[in-house]
């Protein structure tokens, strides 16, 4: 084992670096990301008026690209930290988040009603002085 671990120590670093930077920032970027998030973000269809969607067509292409390539990134090295040290789920829920999939909506949804899940997000957003997320029926 430990002859396994000198021989993977440099990837190991890498790994518990991610974890930690991964962590700090979901601590950080998801409280602020949720505070901002529309109140009825489930419940319209159309984008904000805001979005990065009325960009122009090579802009919002290069946009998904670079979002599809850090939640795909994150993705792999949520799965290697399910095994390895660090908080693997997280990284894996923030990197779906990011890749766009057919049924992404759906699961959206199906996370957020979760009822433990539903109240920390109620009480993030009333920290920061926001209405309750609204939810399709």
């Amino acid at each position: 084992m430990l002859e396994w671990i000198q021989d993977h120590g440099t990837f190991l670093a890498w790994m518990g670096g991610a974890s930690i930077l991964t962590l700090l920032g979901s601590l950080i970027v998801l409280p602020v990301m949720l505070a901002r998030m529309p109140a009825d973000y489930f419940v319209s269809r159309e984008p904000p008026p805001d979005s990065w969607r009325g960009h122009h067509p090579v802009l919002r292409i290069a946009i998904l690209a670079v979002k599809n390539a850090l939640g795909a990134l994150l993705l792999l090295a949520g799965f290697a930290m399910l095994f390895l040290p660090g908080q693997g789920l997280l990284t894996v829920l923030i990197g779906l988040m990011l890749v766009d999939f057919p049924g992404k909506r759906r699961l959206e949804i199906a996370i957020v009603r979760r009822r433990p899940i539903h109240r920390a997000i109620a009480w993030i957003r009333r920290r920061a002085h926001q209405p309750p997320l609204q939810l399709p029926d």
